[in-house]
């Protein structure tokens, strides 16, 4: 059985892939630790001098990632204590070290790229797509919003219009919108998207390699963000785990049935 991440590495780049054999790599607990645990390991050995120059993130057969493994919402996300710390501490944690890891992203994207695939591709740096990849949020057919923690990353590369556009009609939409959207770098053809995403990240380690980590830091510290939520505001948000719509929309997905919102 394929581990659910797996690092390999080539000269100066690395690949991490998300894998999850017929489920379109859907991102279970063991994803996101695994996830977490492999940029922060590679943060580490930047820090200690590392070759390492660039690192391209995909998934494994042909689709990068289908959202949250949703068969494993009644155990780990059941109420709100379980689901603030699933969102607060797991699915926060691996988006937080991709977007610090000081090594230069890139996400090779077939496929499906949604929910929290799509997540993990707004914390990239950059974001190469082929022509037939999907997008979108879906969620709102589950019954509950996105976590505010994991908002930030769309919402800082596509704005608010286009987040909330993207949030209230839980559309999954192709490649073009989704560039024409400011979500991607560039697309191509999909028999050539392996081959521009490591070549990108080859351009990339031909560079400096403390200026690119140079200038993936104060990009982020020259962009704006918002005042953190208060424990009151974090409380109030995750309070929908209590909620019939929470339930409804996860029961209705997994029975694979139309949800009935009241």
């Amino acid at each position: 059985m394929n581990p659910p991440i797996e690092f390999t590495r080539q000269g100066q780049i690395g690949t991490v892939t998300l894998s999850n054999p017929g489920k379109l790599n859907a991102l279970s607990v063991a994803h996101w630790n695994g996830l977490r645990d492999t940029m922060r390991r590679m943060a580490l050995e930047a820090a200690q001098g590392s070759t390492l120059r660039a690192v391209v993130l995909r998934g494994a057969e042909g689709n990068f990632a289908a959202g949250a493994d949703i068969s494993e919402f009644q155990t780990v996300r059941s109420n709100v204590a379980e689901g603030t710390q699933y969102h607060e501490e797991t699915v926060k944690g691996a988006l937080v070290a991709i977007a610090e890891c000081p090594v230069p992203t890139v996400a090779l994207i077939e496929g499906a790229c949604v929910g929290g695939g799509l997540e993990i591709a707004c914390s990239c740096d950059l974001r190469i797509a082929a022509e037939s990849s999907r997008f979108g949020v879906p969620i709102n057919r589950l019954g509950f919003p996105l976590a505010h923690s994991e908002m930030a990353g769309l919402l800082g590369l596509v704005g608010k219009a286009v987040t909330l556009e993207i949030l209230l009609e839980g559309r999954v939409f192709g490649a073009q919108e989704a560039y024409d959207k400011g979500l991607l770098t560039r697309i191509v053809a999909d028999t050539e998207v392996e081959k521009e995403s490591y070549a990108t990240a080859a351009r990339i380690a031909a560079g400096g390699p403390n200026a690119a980590r140079a200038n993936k830091r104060w990009v982020r510290r020259l962009t704006a963000a918002a005042e953190p939520l208060n424990d009151a505001e974090v409380r109030e948000h995750f309070a929908f785990f209590d909620s019939d719509e929470y339930r409804e929309g996860v029961r209705s997905f997994l029975a694979k049935t139309k949800p009935n919102f009241n």
